[in-house]
């Protein structure tokens, strides 16, 4: 059925398939989605909950930690209760307006954790290589203006995406073979010429991940030159370890969600099982690895939460 809204005509909702190729094993698959996102939302709110009560950690490191896990509960729970209600209670259907939404939220909140994860590799690359400034260089109002324009660019850049799709026509054809709304996916359900909407999206994905790689990369080769001027090895192994850390993160961000990018548009021989298990990836697996990477290994964090499960006071 479809509804006319805009002088346009878009369907009243769309069929989310799921993972296809794997019905017979998605409510088994379920299982660990779900533990994963309890990770997740458990593993953010401790550490927002940890930075928000400890006026010690009201510093850059933290508060961009805090604006990170805020963005991990907002790109988790954008996707992970509906996919969920589809593979345990085939609950397949989603209404118009809420895929569009669904939409915004993953791709703007993506551009902000890509964003984020760059500022938080500006702070390290200031704190180690040059310790003495940091405090004077990253003020509490530089990270606030920092995490605003991480927000507003995600926003911007973002808002195109469903503004444009809303204007168009849709085929009868309302079936996308996945378990959440997605650009491209709810692109190619349109009855029109989208090739303004194809370069558009090419050049946010590009312009964001290029440039916040960019500068992680910079920032991570200047922070490993002064590491190995440390005279201490154990100095050295340390900041090896927090530094390989922080790359595992970062790449379990960006490899699955290039590769699921570059899928929707070139690898039309790529198994669709495969390309939606890598959509699922870089939308939780992040999320759940954020708060056990940068909340849980660094050390007044963890002590905090020893604390707590332990009963004991500060």
């Amino acid at each position: 059925m479809l509804a006319s809204g805009n002088n346009t005509l878009h369907p009243v909702s769309f069929i989310l398939l799921g993972i296809p190729g794997l019905e017979n094993y998605q409510f088994w698959i379920a299982f660990p989605l779900c533990a994963m996102y309890l990770v997740a939302v458990v593993g953010n709110i401790i550490v927002l909950h940890i930075i928000r009560i400890d006026h010690t950690l009201h510093e850059p490191m933290y508060l961009f930690l805090a604006m990170l896990a805020v963005t991990d509960l907002a790109l988790s729970s954008s996707t992970q209760p509906k996919m969920l209600a589809i593979l345990w209670f085939h609950a397949h259907e989603i209404e118009y307006h809420a895929c569009l939404i669904q939409v915004f939220f993953i791709h703007a909140f993506s551009s902000v954790e890509s964003g984020l994860l760059m500022a938080m590799a500006l702070d390290r690359y200031v704190a180690i290589c040059f310790p003495l400034h940091h405090s004077t260089v990253l003020t509490p109002a530089v990270v606030g203006k920092l995490g605003a324009a991480v927000m507003m660019r995600g926003l911007l850049w973002v808002s195109p995406f469903c503004f444009m799709v809303s204007r168009m026509p849709f085929c009868t054809n309302r079936v996308i073979p996945q378990p959440y709304c997605e650009h491209m996916a709810v692109l190619k359900l349109v009855c029109a010429d989208t090739r303004v909407n194809r370069a558009y999206g090419l050049f946010v994905a590009f312009s964001v991940i290029c440039f916040d790689i960019t500068v992680i990369s910079i920032s991570y080769v200047m922070i490993l030159r002064t590491v190995l001027k440390l005279p201490s090895e154990e100095a050295r192994l340390k900041a090896f370890g927090t530094c390989a850390s922080h790359i595992c993160v970062i790449l379990a961000l960006y490899i699955p969600a290039l590769f699921t990018f570059l899928t929707h548009r070139f690898g039309h021989h790529v198994p669709r099982v495969v390309h939606v298990m890598f959509a699922n990836l870089y939308l939780l697996v992040p999320p759940m690895l954020n708060p056990i990477i940068y909340g849980v290994r660094t050390k007044q964090i963890r002590d905090r939460v020893i604390q707590g499960c332990c009963g004991k006071d500060p």
